[in-house]
């Protein structure tokens, strides 16, 4: 018998796939299918879209315009955490490849902390937050130095 966080898991990776499925055809309405109708979307520049509807939009126009053809690397789960029965928290790594690229550029990796929900036997997105993983700087390079 599966573990019910393995079970989760294996769920909430079907929910993943899912969204990936959706980005690479270039659909925002299927892409904000897998959020809660009142999630929270946070991009990486730090734009915070409110809502299902909202995330649909602002990824049709990204799928329209300057991410068109585009489609997500990776997006393997790092780290998974069933908190309750019903709400999960998860870390995934990927990056975007643009259509003229063969792989996605290392300076476009991004890490993400999401919170799936699972209600009537459905997973789907309640938060998503999107961070660029960056060179460490100077000041990075500084704590590094003072902690050891």
């Amino acid at each position: 018998m599966i573990e019910p966080a393995q079970h989760a898991r294996q769920q909430i990776q079907r929910l993943l796939d899912q969204l990936n499925a959706a980005w690479k055809l270039g659909n925002g309405e299927q892409y904000a299918a897998s959020f809660t109708e009142d999630a929270d979307y946070v991009v990486f520049d730090g734009t915070h879209l409110r809502g299902r509807a909202a995330i649909g939009r602002a990824h049709q126009e990204l799928f329209d315009g300057v991410l068109r053809g585009s489609e997500l690397v990776s997006g393997d789960i790092t780290d998974f955490r069933l908190l309750a029965p019903t709400v999960a928290v998860l870390h995934t790594t990927g990056a975007v490849k643009l259509r003229w690229q063969k792989k996605a550029p290392p300076g476009r990796s991004s890490i993400q902390a999401l919170v799936a929900v699972e209600e009537s036997g459905t997973w789907q997105f309640a938060a998503f937050q999107n961070t660029r993983i960056a060179p460490p700087g100077i000041f990075t390079k500084l704590l590094r130095r003072l902690m050891k």
